[in-house]
């Protein structure tokens, strides 16, 4: 393989159905070589990885040796593993079952351990890994006294990383991805949660987040004060996830309906007047109890086609992209995430798939280059 790049970007197969292995490896060879030649032709791709834990689980060592094999043939690697949903992820409801099972539990560690081995297998020697996971657990079903678990749970996977860290001296960071309506929500709620975690630096030095710009720019939070922040507190990304959410105007807000798909947990934001925000758990919820007041703002947590500028009633935060790409360094992992494509309604699905993909990895490299 020629030499990795200097700025890695790319996108997460999530996008795409398959839950068992076969099914994930056939997606893979459907989309990914038209987009690596359309998008980077004579440089290594990475590949942003979604492994269900089925999948994971039959991925045996000949099927990992084959895969590896596929991927040198195509010129591309893997440097990341979205770990974050565990079962089907596409086809069926979801909703808040995408959360589970979550860190309460000892199945969510075995899973993100069995993607551990697979990522170490499938890096290449001097790249950093990274697996993307649920940011503890959802909000409503978690108390106190669930902590400690919690707690226990992360320390077992972090404790595997370090050990695949001084064996095979492969680098991977556990990624929690901070999202509306979980444990982690909010920037100044990541800080706090590291400031108290209490790790020893051996095992903290493999936690980190995945910065989501959807879900920071659904919770209205400003680009370069958030990453003042996490910085000032010591909390490291571990890649972003290049993201947009779905932004309208109070008067404009019954044109939610047609976002309101009965897969996937959409979670909605309204900020008034005044400035206060109001959380809804899904969009019917927001539609029902939240008066509709041309002075407010909403914004919710469904993940538009990153190069859509929003110009009419169906806004965007792409503005949030603008304002908070400059402000990172090059050394970090940019992954586009629009695994809602094939709930987006007609109007804005009018190219095929992988098509809409290389747009937009085209518009974040015009972005990164502007």
């Amino acid at each position: 393989m020629s030499q990795i790049p200097d700025r890695l970007i790319t996108y997460c197969t999530n996008i795409h159905p398959g839950e068992a292995w076969d099914e994930a490896f056939a997606a893979l060879k459907a989309h990914v070589p038209a987009i690596k030649s359309a998008f980077s032709p004579g440089r290594p791709f990475p590949v942003g990885l979604r492994l269900s834990n089925r999948a994971a689980a039959e991925l045996t060592p000949d099927r990992l040796s084959a895969f590896a094999d596929w991927l040198d043939e195509e010129g591309c690697f893997v440097p990341t593993i979205n770990g974050f949903p565990f079962g089907a992820f596409h086809g069926g409801r979801i909703k808040e079952g995408v959360y589970l099972p979550d860190w309460r539990s000892p199945e969510r560690a075995a899973y993100t351990i069995r993607l551990a081995d697979l990522l170490a297998a499938l890096l290449p020697a001097g790249v950093a890994g990274s697996i993307s996971t649920v940011p503890l657990a959802f909000r409503k079903v978690v108390g106190r006294s669930d902590l400690p678990t919690i707690r226990k749970h992360l320390k077992s996977v972090l404790t595997h990383l370090s050990v695949i860290a001084d064996r095979q001296g492969k680098d991977i960071l556990l990624a929690l991805e901070p999202e509306p309506g979980c444990l982690l929500e909010t920037t100044d709620e990541v800080c706090r949660f590291f400031d108290g975690i209490a790790f020893s630096p051996r095992l903290r030095r493999h936690l980190a987040i995945c910065y989501d710009c959807c879900h920071q720019a659904v919770g209205f939070e400003e680009p370069s004060e958030s990453l003042r922040r996490l910085a000032q507190a010591e909390v490291p990304l571990a890649k972003v996830q290049v993201s947009s959410a779905l932004r309208l105007n109070g008067a404009d807000a019954p044109l939610l309906k047609s976002f309101d798909d009965p897969c996937y947990l959409h979670q909605v934001m309204v900020k008034g007047g005044d400035g206060r925000l109001s959380r809804h758990a899904d969009i019917g919820e927001a539609l029902a109890g939240h008066a509709v007041r041309r002075e407010d703002e909403w914004r919710c947590h469904f993940h538009l086609p990153i190069h859509l500028d929003g110009s009419g009633p169906l806004g965007t935060t792409q503005g949030f992209l603008a304002d908070f790409l400059p402000l990172i360094g090059p050394d970090l992992l940019l992954e586009v995430e629009t695994y809602t494509w094939s709930v987006l309604p007609d109007s804005l699905r009018g190219e095929s798939v992988t098509d809409s993909i290389i747009r937009e990895l085209s518009w974040l490299k015009a972005q990164l280059h502007a």
